[in-house]
């Protein structure tokens, strides 16, 4: 039989958190990729922003809760980020911008941050 500690179990869990945030961000980046290509105007561009702004709302939420666990300055800093992307893919949905690529690099940036 195993057993575990409590700590074990903690830290697998967030391991397992960053691992799937991790792959979230990629595949934001996999869609953001494909609608600079495509252009602002595209069905991908479309696809990609809805889906970043859904899991960029998600993170910002999280990191606003008092349950996480992150270092209150690092919360912080993640929720001025996590804004700066929101409002840079609202421009983009807005037509007021095509900045995939500055979207792309901070998001790249957050996810090797996870490995």
């Amino acid at each position: 039989m195993y057993h575990f500690s409590y700590a074990e179990v903690l830290d697998d869990s967030s391991a397992d958190m960053r691992a799937r945030e991790r792959l979230a961000l990629e595949r934001s980046i996999e869609l953001l990729q494909k609608a600079e290509a495509a252009g602002p105007l595209s069905r991908e561009a479309v696809d990609a922003n809805h889906f970043s702004v859904k899991l960029w709302t998600i993170l910002v939420e999280d990191l606003g809760m008092a349950e996480n666990q992150l270092p209150k300055k690092l919360r912080a800093d993640l929720v001025s980020i996590g804004l700066w992307v929101l409002k840079e893919l609202e421009e983009i949905r807005m037509e007021r911008s095509t900045n995939f690529r500055g979207v792309i690099e901070v998001t790249q940036s957050i996810a090797a941050g996870l490995k």
